[in-house]
Protein backbone atom coordinates (compact mmCIF):
# COMPACT_ATOMS: atom_id res chain seq x y z
CA UNK A 1 0.00 0.00 0.00
CA UNK A 2 0.97 3.20 -1.15
CA UNK A 3 1.44 5.89 2.22
CA UNK A 4 1.39 9.28 1.64
CA UNK A 5 2.77 11.52 4.46
CA UNK A 6 3.91 14.39 2.30
CA UNK A 7 3.32 17.59 5.00
CA UNK A 8 3.00 20.81 2.64
CA UNK A 9 4.95 23.93 3.88
CA UNK A 10 3.03 26.96 5.06
CA UNK A 11 2.14 28.89 2.22
CA UNK A 12 1.60 32.40 3.60
CA UNK A 13 0.94 34.13 -0.44
CA UNK A 14 -2.75 34.88 -0.46
CA UNK A 15 -4.74 33.58 -3.34
CA UNK A 16 -6.10 37.05 -5.59
CA UNK A 17 -8.84 37.28 -7.31
CA UNK A 18 -8.55 37.89 -11.12
CA UNK A 19 -12.13 38.50 -12.63
CA UNK A 20 -15.92 38.04 -10.04
CA UNK A 21 -19.08 37.77 -11.20
CA UNK A 22 -22.59 35.36 -10.08
CA UNK A 23 -21.29 32.32 -11.75
CA UNK A 24 -17.17 31.95 -12.06
CA UNK A 25 -14.13 33.00 -10.32
CA UNK A 26 -10.67 33.54 -12.22
CA UNK A 27 -8.01 33.27 -9.67
CA UNK A 28 -4.22 33.53 -9.51
CA UNK A 29 -2.77 30.36 -7.24
CA UNK A 30 0.55 31.30 -5.43
CA UNK A 31 2.99 28.71 -5.55
CA UNK A 32 3.43 26.54 -2.46
CA UNK A 33 -0.55 26.41 -1.75
CA UNK A 34 -2.20 22.82 -2.87
CA UNK A 35 -5.30 23.30 -4.86
CA UNK A 36 -7.34 20.87 -3.07
CA UNK A 37 -6.60 19.93 0.73
CA UNK A 38 -5.39 16.80 1.55
CA UNK A 39 -5.76 13.51 3.09
CA UNK A 40 -3.66 13.71 5.68
CA UNK A 41 -5.19 16.48 8.32
CA UNK A 42 -2.22 18.56 8.54
CA UNK A 43 -2.72 19.41 4.72
CA UNK A 44 -5.87 21.25 5.14
CA UNK A 45 -4.86 24.47 3.53
CA UNK A 46 -5.91 24.67 0.04
CA UNK A 47 -7.20 26.98 -2.58
CA UNK A 48 -10.36 25.13 -2.12
CA UNK A 49 -10.65 25.80 1.32
CA UNK A 50 -9.67 29.19 1.76
CA UNK A 51 -12.81 30.19 -1.26
CA UNK A 52 -14.99 28.39 0.93
CA UNK A 53 -13.91 29.56 4.46
CA UNK A 54 -12.57 32.68 3.14
CA UNK A 55 -9.52 34.77 3.40
CA UNK A 56 -9.69 37.39 6.47
CA UNK A 57 -9.52 40.72 4.90
CA UNK A 58 -8.96 39.76 1.21
CA UNK A 59 -11.41 37.33 -0.13
CA UNK A 60 -14.95 36.48 1.43
CA UNK A 61 -16.34 33.00 1.76
CA UNK A 62 -17.60 31.24 -1.47
CA UNK A 63 -19.31 28.07 0.17
CA UNK A 64 -20.10 26.37 -3.17
CA UNK A 65 -17.09 27.13 -4.78
CA UNK A 66 -15.83 24.10 -6.70
CA UNK A 67 -12.84 23.75 -8.72
CA UNK A 68 -12.70 21.70 -12.00
CA UNK A 69 -9.06 21.92 -12.30
CA UNK A 70 -6.06 21.88 -10.02
CA UNK A 71 -2.36 23.36 -10.44
CA UNK A 72 -0.16 21.56 -8.86
CA UNK A 73 1.35 22.50 -5.40
CA UNK A 74 4.24 24.76 -6.49
CA UNK A 75 2.81 25.86 -9.85
CA UNK A 76 1.19 29.94 -9.72
CA UNK A 77 -1.45 30.82 -12.06
CA UNK A 78 -4.55 31.33 -13.16
CA UNK A 79 -7.39 29.38 -12.42
CA UNK A 80 -11.12 29.26 -13.10
CA UNK A 81 -13.80 28.12 -10.11
CA UNK A 82 -17.46 27.48 -10.31
CA UNK A 83 -19.46 29.20 -7.88
CA UNK A 84 -23.12 27.08 -8.03
CA UNK A 85 -24.16 23.73 -9.54
CA UNK A 86 -24.66 24.83 -12.67
CA UNK A 87 -21.19 26.77 -13.66
CA UNK A 88 -19.55 23.83 -11.81
CA UNK A 89 -20.90 21.30 -14.41
CA UNK A 90 -20.84 23.18 -17.48
CA UNK A 91 -16.61 23.94 -16.86
CA UNK A 92 -16.12 20.28 -15.73
CA UNK A 93 -17.94 19.41 -19.32
CA UNK A 94 -15.60 21.56 -21.11
CA UNK A 95 -12.69 20.70 -19.13
CA UNK A 96 -13.35 16.58 -19.86
CA UNK A 97 -14.24 17.17 -23.92
CA UNK A 98 -10.84 19.38 -23.98
CA UNK A 99 -12.59 22.37 -25.16
CA UNK A 100 -10.73 24.49 -22.20
CA UNK A 101 -6.84 25.37 -23.73
CA UNK A 102 -4.23 26.39 -20.88
CA UNK A 103 -0.66 28.04 -21.67
CA UNK A 104 1.95 27.86 -19.57
CA UNK A 105 5.18 30.04 -19.15
CA UNK A 106 8.45 28.23 -17.40
CA UNK A 107 11.94 28.50 -17.13
CA UNK A 108 14.02 25.98 -18.32
CA UNK A 109 17.77 24.33 -17.63
CA UNK A 110 20.01 24.63 -20.51
CA UNK A 111 19.38 26.39 -24.03
CA UNK A 112 16.91 24.45 -26.57
CA UNK A 113 18.40 24.28 -29.78
CA UNK A 114 14.94 24.99 -31.38
CA UNK A 115 12.87 27.64 -31.23
CA UNK A 116 9.30 26.23 -31.70
CA UNK A 117 8.82 22.15 -31.12
CA UNK A 118 6.26 19.67 -29.86
CA UNK A 119 7.20 16.81 -27.45
CA UNK A 120 4.80 13.76 -27.68
CA UNK A 121 5.73 11.00 -24.83
CA UNK A 122 3.01 8.43 -23.54
CA UNK A 123 2.73 9.13 -19.32
CA UNK A 124 2.50 6.18 -16.89
CA UNK A 125 1.55 5.94 -13.59
CA UNK A 126 4.74 4.64 -12.04
CA UNK A 127 3.74 2.27 -8.86
CA UNK A 128 7.21 2.26 -7.81
CA UNK A 129 7.96 6.18 -7.41
CA UNK A 130 5.21 7.60 -6.19
CA UNK A 131 3.81 10.33 -6.85
CA UNK A 132 6.01 10.70 -9.87
CA UNK A 133 4.92 9.43 -13.18
CA UNK A 134 7.36 7.88 -15.92
CA UNK A 135 7.78 8.04 -19.91
CA UNK A 136 6.91 3.99 -21.21
CA UNK A 137 5.64 3.53 -24.41
CA UNK A 138 4.14 0.29 -23.76
CA UNK A 139 1.34 1.41 -20.56
CA UNK A 140 1.26 5.02 -20.85
CA UNK A 141 -1.30 7.46 -22.36
CA UNK A 142 -0.57 9.34 -25.80
CA UNK A 143 0.89 12.85 -24.33
CA UNK A 144 1.72 15.81 -26.68
CA UNK A 145 2.97 19.79 -25.00
CA UNK A 146 3.99 21.82 -27.43
CA UNK A 147 6.51 25.05 -26.84
CA UNK A 148 7.68 28.44 -28.00
CA UNK A 149 11.20 29.69 -26.69
CA UNK A 150 10.72 32.91 -25.54
CA UNK A 151 14.36 34.17 -24.05
CA UNK A 152 17.47 32.59 -23.83
CA UNK A 153 19.20 33.88 -20.70
CA UNK A 154 23.20 33.38 -19.11
CA UNK A 155 24.74 32.95 -16.45
CA UNK A 156 23.49 29.84 -16.05
CA UNK A 157 22.18 29.32 -19.50
CA UNK A 158 18.44 28.88 -18.65
CA UNK A 159 15.41 28.82 -21.56
CA UNK A 160 11.97 30.79 -20.67
CA UNK A 161 9.02 28.89 -22.80
CA UNK A 162 5.83 28.76 -23.57
CA UNK A 163 3.99 25.74 -23.10
CA UNK A 164 1.20 24.80 -24.50
CA UNK A 165 -0.72 21.08 -23.52
CA UNK A 166 -2.40 19.55 -25.93
CA UNK A 167 -3.27 17.03 -23.71
CA UNK A 168 -3.54 16.91 -19.89
CA UNK A 169 -1.77 14.31 -18.13
CA UNK A 170 -0.28 14.05 -14.83
CA UNK A 171 2.74 16.14 -14.68
CA UNK A 172 3.07 16.53 -18.14
CA UNK A 173 4.77 19.81 -18.78
CA UNK A 174 7.46 18.66 -15.90
CA UNK A 175 8.18 15.10 -16.84
CA UNK A 176 8.58 16.47 -20.82
CA UNK A 177 10.48 19.06 -19.84
CA UNK A 178 12.69 16.26 -18.67
CA UNK A 179 12.65 13.63 -21.53
CA UNK A 180 13.85 16.06 -23.79
CA UNK A 181 16.75 17.16 -21.36
CA UNK A 182 16.01 20.73 -19.98
CA UNK A 183 13.98 20.28 -16.82
CA UNK A 184 12.50 23.08 -15.32
CA UNK A 185 14.12 24.37 -12.81
CA UNK A 186 12.95 24.02 -9.13
CA UNK A 187 11.49 20.97 -10.00
CA UNK A 188 12.10 18.27 -7.35
CA UNK A 189 10.91 15.24 -9.05
CA UNK A 190 11.90 15.35 -12.95
CA UNK A 191 15.15 17.05 -12.22
CA UNK A 192 19.07 16.49 -13.23
CA UNK A 193 22.04 16.81 -11.03
CA UNK A 194 21.81 20.89 -10.52
CA UNK A 195 18.49 21.93 -11.69
CA UNK A 196 15.92 21.48 -8.66
CA UNK A 197 18.61 23.67 -6.86
CA UNK A 198 18.56 26.51 -9.42
CA UNK A 199 15.35 28.05 -8.14
CA UNK A 200 13.86 28.55 -4.42
CA UNK A 201 10.57 27.45 -6.23
CA UNK A 202 9.10 25.33 -9.04
CA UNK A 203 9.61 27.82 -12.77
CA UNK A 204 6.22 26.95 -14.04
CA UNK A 205 3.05 29.33 -14.23
CA UNK A 206 -0.46 28.92 -15.64
CA UNK A 207 -0.40 32.18 -17.36
CA UNK A 208 -3.44 31.77 -19.73
CA UNK A 209 -6.77 29.97 -19.76
CA UNK A 210 -9.34 30.21 -22.74
CA UNK A 211 -12.96 28.99 -21.64
CA UNK A 212 -16.70 29.36 -22.59
CA UNK A 213 -18.49 31.37 -19.98
CA UNK A 214 -21.30 28.99 -18.09
CA UNK A 215 -24.33 30.91 -18.23
CA UNK A 216 -23.69 33.92 -21.00
CA UNK A 217 -21.69 31.14 -23.35
CA UNK A 218 -19.22 34.18 -23.88
CA UNK A 219 -15.75 33.15 -25.00
CA UNK A 220 -13.45 34.26 -22.28
CA UNK A 221 -9.70 34.74 -22.05
CA UNK A 222 -8.15 35.51 -18.70
CA UNK A 223 -4.11 36.31 -18.91
CA UNK A 224 -2.15 35.85 -15.53
CA UNK A 225 1.23 37.54 -16.02
CA UNK A 226 4.39 35.85 -14.76
CA UNK A 227 5.96 36.34 -12.12
CA UNK A 228 9.61 34.88 -13.15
Amino acid sequence: MIVDDFVAPTCDAFVEVLYQDADILLINKPSGLLSLSGKNPQNWDSVHHRLVHGQEGVTPAFPDAKLPHRLDLGTSGVMVVGLNAASSKSLNKQFQDRTIQKRYVAMLEGWLTDDHGEISAPIAKDKTLFPCVKICAETGKAATSEYTVLQRLDNPRRTLVQFTPLTGRTHQLRIHSLEIGHPILGCDLYKNDHSEHMASRLMLHASDLYFEHPTSGEQRHQHCPSPF
